[in-house]
């Protein structure tokens, strides 16, 4: 006789309770922890039902403003354009909770190395496509291309994220992006600020941006974003100020924006004129169209993590705790694996550089190196791009080391003949 077990729900009072108390104690291990804290586990019902490799979607959900700085002859406009368009990335990605409302789970899943997230936008932009890979996990690192060719932009970038535990729960996230602009062969170099999380008392969990993050451009203009939460006093939560000045010239700025990067926000001239009101919850974001599951690579996200979506969605934490271990224990058993034939895992679109000089040469610091830039540099490779795709074309396996599906565990020694 077979035992069949129920599945654990979390859709009462009581599990309400226990989800505080295991809160709390988290939260306690969080306080003494030394290490990064991305390497925690955190408890099931924390996990949101997407992988971090998903997040690079959000520089895109807006195609048309991707694009928009392209059709602008004017750079000093086309830096205004560009620092618009980086502004509408924000509010979804940080947002703490979905369109209908509902208060979103903030623990995305870490990703397995190697994991990757494909997809595509189509609207009147055009196509634009997506590629993103996790290119270390330790430290973890992701690394993403952004491209619409009929425009001629392209964005791409890589984010390691680092979590630590002062006061609240921090996130730096160090790395940059680039984004070019074919037409006029300019660049933008582009920095994340960093975060921090509100409402760990009252287990009203929100993120939160602080600090300083910049836009420097090729053509010489660089936007400056400050950010900043409510006070005791006065304030409101997720304000910025952006100023976009041309270089060496900061005390006398072009445009000023202000207002709430989950709302709107107001644009004046640099003599404090108000040019333009912006809404960006009016701001319609464009489907993001990705193979069905069935379809992907037994490495892309969604295919991989999927029965660990499903028990999050259904609310079973026993399910989400078995079927993540699956995953985790595989990568342990292939990690070894490489270990012992004298092998590293070959990265599927990416590879690590030792150096920038576009992102050198937009530094705002003094330093020589991108403000926020890490120790670890991932470009993305055209070759071994158009090779998957040829492989894939003819139908033959990719060129890739071991890999699994869905946490089963090894499946297959991938192999070219």
């Amino acid at each position: 006789m077979s035992l069949q077990l129920a599945p654990v729900r979390c859709d009462d009072k009581r599990d309400e309770q226990h989800h505080k108390s295991a809160w709390f104690q988290f939260i306690k291990s969080v306080a003494t922890f030394k290490g990064d804290l991305t390497s925690l586990t955190a408890p099931p019902f924390l996990l949101a039902p997407q992988s971090i490799v998903e997040y690079s979607t959000y520089w895109a959900e807006h195609p048309s403003l991707l694009v928009s700085p392209a059709k602008e002859k004017s750079a000093e406009r086309r830096a205004l354009k560009v620092l618009q368009w980086f502004l509408s990335t924000l509010k979804h990605q940080h947002a703490s909770k979905d369109e209908n409302g509902k208060r979103k789970k903030m623990k995305p899943l870490n990703p397995f190395l190697g994991e990757i997230f494909l997809g595509k936008w189509q609207d009147n932009a055009g196509t634009t496509h997506l590629v993103t890979e996790q290119v270390s996990h330790h430290p973890p690192a992701t690394a993403f291309k952004i491209w619409n060719d009929t425009h001629g932009v392209k964005l791409e970038g890589h984010v390691a994220p680092k979590a630590y535990f002062s006061s609240t729960i921090n996130i730096e996230r160090k790395g940059y992006s680039i984004l070019h602009i074919d037409k006029y062969n300019e660049d933008y170099c582009i920095t994340m600020p960093k975060v921090h999380v509100e409402g760990l008392v009252t287990f009203q969990i929100a993120p939160e941006l602080s600090g300083v993050s910049y836009i420097r451009s090729s053509s010489g203009y660089t936007s400056r974003i400050n950010y900043s939460s409510k006070g005791w006093v006065k304030g409101k939560s997720n304000s910025f100020t952006a100023t976009l000045y041309a270089d060496q010239n900061e005390s006398d700025p072009l445009y000023v924006l202000e207002g709430q990067w989950n709302d709107s926000y107001i644009i004046k001239d640099g003599k404090g004129k108000v040019l333009d009101t912006v809404d960006l919850a009016s701001l319609q974001r464009t489907p993001l169209h990705v193979a069905p599951i069935e379809s992907q690579h037994p490495l892309e996200s969604r295919r991989a993590w999927q029965y660990v979506v499903d028990a999050i969605n259904a609310n079973d934490v026993f399910a989400v705790g078995h079927e993540k271990s699956k995953i985790e224990n595989a990568q342990r058993a292939l990690r070894k694996q490489e270990k012992d034939a004298g092998e590293t895992w070959s990265r599927r679109y990416f590879t690590r550089a030792e150096r920038d000089p576009v992102a050198e040469k937009l530094s705002v610091s003094k330093a020589g190196a991108a403000e926020g830039q890490d120790t670890m540099i991932w470009k993305f490779d055209d070759e071994k791009y158009k090779r998957t795709i040829e492989y894939q074309q003819s139908g033959l396996k990719s060129p890739t080391h071991s890999r699994f599906d869905s946490g089963i565990g090894i499946i297959e020694i991938e192999t070219v003949g």
